[in-house]
């Protein structure tokens, strides 16, 4: 099939139409920028229709592209992916006209950073139609500026020597040995997070923010190897981010060789199309990276039903207008788990997998209701263990009961609820409930998946609240985690504070301070000896009071 004309051919005539066809005939030698008689070609035309005029040429000096477009800018066609191998450049340089005498513009170079193109050029025409210079400019490596791109003087056009085979040889070389690919962990995802803020009330810290997610990537085996932060009064609609600050992006992803970009904040299913198109690497957001750590962590039943729950609610708008960008969100860091298999399937089928969960979890959630209510009948007192992901909760039931619940130091090691009995003197029992932890913006569907787990609490008889005390931000988790409580209306329960820790903390009279301040107790969940308080704090709790403190306890 033949190849055709790209861009704004109306009102061309039909010899004009012609003339722009044949330059597919032409060929540039690999070792020129373009030859020319092809650059006095293509401004002849330029000057006849008055519009710009530019092509495409791979590195076999074969023309991919002829494109025309108006007095100010060219429309370029669609690109495809490029990257596979090693080179993080496309292949292709475009070279064009300006009308005008404009040298090379801020569009020009946003679609050298954005398409990641070998080179830029822009061709002066003459008033009688021949070219007269070459202004060029290409990408640049990391370096200690902020620089993206280098741009030539113009150079009269037949006086051009530039060896282009050597120029790229020498450009990629030095791209490959600006990333040190040593610097990312081996075997894990190599990606880019990205915060962008307004500074509105209620928006997290932006350091707290960034650490956090870098603890949640962590979890997920990604390797955060650059971070983009930005500042806007409001964000862009399309692209989240600034235009300027979007080529930031698409440039530290070439030169970091970072497959995956991770958004700390959620996105709508057509920013994460938009960023995904021009970045042309697989984009997930915050709700993604948290999904995708509770699909690997699933590993009961229970878990993989309401993950896959979980993952199919957050999928099924993004089913809509899938294209090929699209499809980089299937597989993968935020597209694994027990629900991997199920992301290409329609809206209609998914929408009836959603049902059939939900009728499953509906069953789980009254399986555990009679368990609860045999434990009531029993009138065995109940204490759910609740907190931020990651604060010890599962550390500190395992240090009281003896259970082996799985404890790591990594985010949301818990999902399925561990319950041990905790025997104390004269004869007397408690439940200790271990649940699943919370973070900031949990994600509502992550929460509904997860009601017949959560509705544990909404039976406890006191909640035990544990805050890793040696964290920064910690005040803020603890706020997160009272405002879930009150969104599961579970906020008049009895709590128990319990600040773990305490040994990484430094001077005890400071935690002395903060533990008086707060009505808290501090513990080391590694150390059994500073637990007997805690055990005397939630026998007060409950709602029939020992009369005397608790000094001992056993693991049943």
């Amino acid at each position: 099939m033949a190849q055709s004309v790209t861009g704004s051919t109306a009102g061309l005539k039909a010899q004009q139409r012609d003339a722009l066809q044949r330059i597919y005939r032409r060929s540039v030698p690999p070792d020129s920028v373009i030859t020319l008689e092809l650059a006095h070609f293509m401004a002849s035309i330029s000057r006849e229709t008055r519009r710009q005029v530019g092509v495409l040429i791979d590195r076999r000096g074969r023309i991919q592209h002829v494109l025309i477009g108006d007095g100010q800018k060219l429309v370029l066609p669609d690109l495809g992916r490029h990257r596979a191998g090693r080179s993080r450049l496309r292949g292709v340089r475009l070279i064009h006209t300006h009308v005008f005498g404009e040298s090379l513009t801020r569009d020009d170079l946003t679609d050298l950073t954005l398409l990641q193109l070998d080179m830029m050029g822009v061709l002066q025409v003459s008033e009688h139609g021949q070219a007269t210079t070459l202004e060029y400019a290409h990408l640049v490596p990391p370096g200690p500026t902020d620089q993206l791109w280098e741009v030539s003087d113009p150079t009269p056009i037949g006086t051009l020597d530039l060896s282009f085979q050597a120029f790229i040889t020498e450009l990629e070389e030095e791209f490959a040995s600006r990333q040190p690919l040593q610097e990312g962990d081996e075997g894990l995802t190599r990606a880019i997070a990205v915060h962008v803020t307004t500074g509105a009330h209620g928006e997290p810290d932006i350091d707290s923010s960034l650490a956090e997610l870098r603890e949640l990537s962590r979890t997920a085996q990604v390797d955060i190897v650059e971070t983009v932060v930005q500042k806007r009064k409001a964000l862009h609609p399309k692209y989240v981010m600034g235009r300027g600050k979007l080529e930031e992006l698409v440039l530290a992803s070439m030169q970091r060789q970072a497959e995956l970009i991770v958004f700390d904040r959620d996105l709508t299913p057509a920013q994460a199309r938009s960023i995904a198109d021009v970045t042309e690497a697989k984009v997930i957001d915050r709700t993604q990276l948290i999904l995708d750590i509770f699909a690997q962590r699933a590993t009961t039943r229970d878990g993989k039903l309401q993950v896959e729950l979980a993952q199919l609610k957050y999928t099924l708008p993004r089913l809509a207008g899938r294209n090929t960008a699209m499809s980089r969100l299937a597989g993968g860091i935020g597209g694994r788990g027990p629900g991997e298999t199920k992301l290409e399937i329609d809206r209609r089928r998914a929408q009836d997998r959603i049902h059939h969960l939900s009728k499953q979890i509906d069953k789980l959630s009254k399986q555990r209701y009679e368990r609860r209510r045999r434990r009531r009948d029993g009138r065995i007192p109940v204490v759910a263990i609740v907190g931020y992901t990651n604060a010890g909760k599962s550390t500190l039931l395992n240090q009281l009961t003896g259970a082996d619940a799985l404890a790591e130091d990594k985010l949301f090691a818990t999902l399925d609820p561990t319950t041990r009995r905790l025997r104390l003197p004269e004869e007397q029992e408690i439940v200790l409930t271990d649940t699943v932890g919370f973070i900031r913006d949990l994600p509502e569907d992550l929460v509904a998946a997860f009601k017949a787990t959560l509705e544990e609490l909404a039976e406890a008889h006191v909640l035990l609240h544990v805050v890793d005390i040696a964290t920064p931000g910690w005040e803020e988790r603890i706020a997160s985690v009272e405002r879930i409580l009150e969104d599961l209306e579970v906020n008049e329960t009895p709590v128990v504070l319990a600040f773990n820790k305490v040994d990484l903390v430094g001077e005890p009279g400071i935690m002395g301070t903060l533990c008086r301040t707060y009505q808290a107790v501090g513990i080391s969940a590694l150390d059994k000896t500073t637990l007997e308080p805690l055990v005397d704090a939630i026998m007060e709790a409950l709602p029939a009071k020992k009369s005397k403190a608790v000094r001992s306890f056993v693991p049943v």
